[in-house]
């Protein structure tokens, strides 16, 4: 039998050791043709909200980083997204973050879910926040494994 995946208490440790407000785990799931991507888990969240975002690959934060498998980092949504296009990213508004950062979670050299670490008051995420948050997510999470590239 397979031991439950704790999820819930490594994002807790995560946004402890990395001193983020809110982290938030989203993975990728099975859909009628694709996939589509949904935050399961979340630490330092100030309401449920976040469960009920659904993204296609491509569209949102975890769309865009699950797609391209590259991280993502906005380190002002107040001065680097118009307002009109605040509903792209539907993550920032429910949790109220103004500063973020998102890594791609691979499991057997698949994207296999998204990292994202968040801000709500003056504080950015800087360039090596986000390698922290990389080095993080290749470590893996659970059952994902972090790996990119699997050599025979």
């Amino acid at each position: 039998m397979k031991k439950k995946v704790d999820y819930q208490g490594e994002l807790d440790r995560i946004r402890m050791a990395l001193g983020y407000d809110f982290i938030s785990l989203a993975l990728a799931e099975p859909a009628e043709y694709d996939y589509v991507i949904r935050w399961k888990y979340a630490s330092g969240n100030t309401n449920e909200r976040y469960k009920r975002i659904v993204l296609q690959s491509g569209r949102g934060i975890a769309g865009i980083v699950f797609k391209t498998g590259k991280p993502f980092l906005l380190p002002s949504v107040e001065k680097d997204v118009q307002p009109d296009s605040l509903f792209t990213y539907p993550i920032t508004k429910m949790e109220n973050l103004r500063s973020i950062a998102a890594v791609p979670i691979w499991n057997d050299a698949r994207v296999a879910g998204v990292l994202l670490g968040g801000f709500r008051g003056e504080r950015q995420v800087t360039l090596e926040m986000v390698q922290a948050l990389e080095a993080t997510a290749r470590n893996g999470i659970g059952d994902l494994n972090g790996k990119e590239l699997l050599l025979s």
